[in-house]
């Protein structure tokens, strides 16, 4: 399999970011958005999956988190789109059920090249360590449609805001790590049409 590496920046009047991605990495990450609890998420995000992730960002905080938090996952996503080619040879699906401690979540995804997202978390509207939750689902919702991921998330149970997105980011993690995976005696794109 070629490396599968790649390098995105983006320059907006609201964010500038610079992000490079190495999908067969060691889970050796290095983060900066300048949101501390979301550099901790894209840190598990990241070290589960098993990416080499650099990634620094500048954004509009003054305004709020919201454009910082959706750019990387635009910029994820497309690094990550990059990385992977055509997908020849990768597994194509992941999933996690992930516990922890009392949160569930489980994590399905398809490398599908198809956009969607199903998001079923729900979570106190307050600022989590400083960090506001409703912005998950605008970061996963921009990482999928730029990687062209179908993806599921369904937190099962749990009570701790900390613990349940710390499980969403995680189990995203696990489900990444095992849809970018050689497939085992496979080099063909893992599709009866040939294409991803």
């Amino acid at each position: 399999m070629a490396l599968r590496r790649a390098t995105y920046d983006r320059k907006t009047s609201e964010t500038e970011i610079r992000l490079d991605l190495d999908l067969d990495g060691k889970g050796e990450v290095r983060v900066s958005t300048g949101i501390g609890f979301f550099d901790h998420m894209l840190t598990l995000l990241a070290y589960h999956a098993g990416f080499d992730l650099a990634l620094d960002a500048r954004g509009d905080l003054e305004v709020d988190q919201h454009h910082t938090v959706e750019d990387v996952g635009l910029c994820l996503g497309s690094a990550m789109k990059d990385a992977l080619g055509d997908k020849a040879g990768v597994r194509r699906y992941g999933w996690s059920l992930l516990p922890m401690d009392e949160a569930l979540c489980m994590v399905a995804l398809d490398l599908s090249g198809r956009p969607h997202l199903t998001y079923k978390v729900d979570l106190p509207l307050e600022l989590v360590s400083g960090f506001d939750p409703t912005t998950v689902k605008e970061f996963l919702q921009a990482l999928a449609n730029q990687a062209g991921v179908t993806m599921h998330v369904r937190v099962v149970s749990g009570e701790n805001p900390h613990h349940i997105l710390e499980a969403v980011f995680k189990g995203l993690g696990r489900a990444f790590r095992e849809a970018v995976q050689a497939e085992a005696g496979g080099g063909g794109v893992p599709s009866t049409k040939g294409s991803l």
